[in-house]
């Protein structure tokens, strides 16, 4: 069942359909009768905007049906259809008014017929009088319909030409001959153009181009949106008053599935309240495969003058907002003051390069030579370490074996610790924690694993 909205509309354009066509029967009729080209002019430009309405109110009605198995785009292809048929036929007919024109004004007769002049103003005051009823009618229902727009535009156009016919018409009473002739040349010149535009554009989208205008609208709207890095395999095409948008969208690798959905949920709702009647499919994707943001974080952090080196990055998204964190380490002999302004150059230059970055948390530590990357650090050296670190706890564990190894850029230490078998587990789960906190520290890009096995 129609929305009341929806009938109103379908009521607009019958009532506007209805109107124009009684037009073009009077003004065809009566202009015969007069003898004025100018009446009959107008006459056939209302025949251009009553395929027009015919074609808007079909297309109306077809576009509140739901796709179907052989339609799944829907059916708002009809109106192209009939936009091409109607733009040639009017085209024909202007040719046909250009050329009667002509032939008036070079024979230099009078064509007027005295006694049936007055039935030629009653066909221009019934045509005022419908032009007024639908522009009121249409203007009424306009808002938010583009087709209802449209046939809009269409009556204010023709209460302009019915203007022109009556003053060409009124010219040619008073005895002014060529006026009547020239008043078919603008009408005939405006039914040519406006023909020639609906073929042009009918063609167009038959063809499905992308009307430029609308793919820079759509492109600008998608890129504003916080969250989208970027827009690529941008599909834009054209039925009706339906616009179909297809598109895939890169976000930051630190947006999790939820937040990547709620942004392009975004992006399908901006898009849709603009484009009016839009039909949105996204496909979400992560940045192109390179550097992950935790490891740029940690480049740009190690970039800025004073920084020794940074690990330990991270970065979440939640909520639409981006935080940071990250370890940087600096020259011990530094004082606090000269420290933090080491804090505040390293977040400028993340939020500078990353964007919208809602807090950027920067723990600054003293350098220590022990500390570098686990790709440099030697195997003995990792070891002296990892013993030093259990040296504490000999009384309740006694290590087995440590096993370490790379895997890209980071290394990973596997420790076997053999606990008395009486040892609670929560007890010895405290313990082990605290050993791969405390190795982790020391070395950076390294993952320490205690596995806990009884004695």
């Amino acid at each position: 069942m129609l929305k009341k909205e929806e009938s109103y509309k379908l009521k607009a354009l019958k009532i506007s359909t209805a109107a124009i066509t009684s037009v073009v029967i009077v003004e065809v009729v009566l202009g015969f009768l007069s003898g004025s080209l100018a009446i009959l002019s107008d006459g056939a430009h209302a025949l251009l905007d009553t395929i027009s309405m015919i074609v808007l109110l079909v297309t109306t009605k077809a576009s509140l049906k739901p796709p179907d198995q052989e339609h799944m785009y829907g059916h708002e292809k009809m109106e192209p259809v009939g936009g091409l048929i109607g733009g040639i036929i009017l085209f024909g007919t202007a040719l046909l008014i250009l050329a009667e024109a002509v032939r008036r004004l070079l024979e230099h007769g009078k064509y007027l017929v005295p006694e049936w002049e007055f039935v030629g103003f009653a066909a221009i005051v019934y045509t005022f009088c419908m032009d007024i009823l639908r522009v009121k009618t249409l203007h009424g229902a306009e808002e938010g319909s583009v087709t209802v727009k449209v046939g809009f535009y269409h009556a204010l156009t023709d209460l302009g030409s019915t203007l022109i016919a009556f003053l060409g018409f009124g010219l040619a009473t008073l005895g002014f001959y060529i006026g009547d002739s020239l008043a078919s040349l603008i009408l005939s010149g405006t039914i040519g153009y406006l023909s020639i535009k609906l073929i042009w554009t009918s063609g167009m989208e038959l063809t499905d181009i992308a009307p430029k205008e609308i793919v820079e609208h759509v492109r600008k709207e998608i890129l504003e949106t916080k969250g989208i890095c970027k827009c690529e395999k941008l599909r834009v095409r054209k039925a009706g008053a339906k616009t179909f948008v297809e598109a895939t969208v890169k976000v930051p690798d630190y947006m999790n599935l939820e937040e990547a959905h709620a942004t392009a949920t975004r992006v399908e709702d901006t898009l849709k309240k603009s484009l009016k009647n839009a039909e949105i499919v996204l496909h979400v994707e992560p940045l192109e495969k390179g550097m992950q943001t935790e490891r740029l974080v940690e480049k740009l952090a190690t970039e800025v003058e004073g920084v020794k080196e940074a690990h330990a990055a991270t970065a979440v998204y939640t909520c639409g907002k981006l935080y940071v964190t990250l370890h940087a380490s600096v020259d011990p002999s530094l004082s606090i003051e000269e420290a933090h302004n080491i804090t505040k150059k390293i977040e400028r230059k993340i939020i500078e390069r990353l964007g919208s970055v809602e807090n950027v948390g920067v723990h600054i530590e003293p350098f220590n030579e022990k500390m570098q990357k686990g790709s440099e650090v030697d195997e003995n050296e990792i070891r002296r370490i990892v013993e030093k670190n259990l040296e504490g706890f000999q009384q309740v564990l006694k290590c087995k074996k440590i096993v370490t190894y790379m895997a890209g850029k980071t290394r990973y230490i596997n420790i076997d610790c053999s606990f008395a078998s009486q040892t609670p587990v929560k007890e010895a789960h405290r313990i082990a924690s605290r050993i791969e906190r405390s190795i982790k520290k020391q070395l950076s890009e390294t993952v320490v694993t205690v596995n806990m096995e009884p004695q």
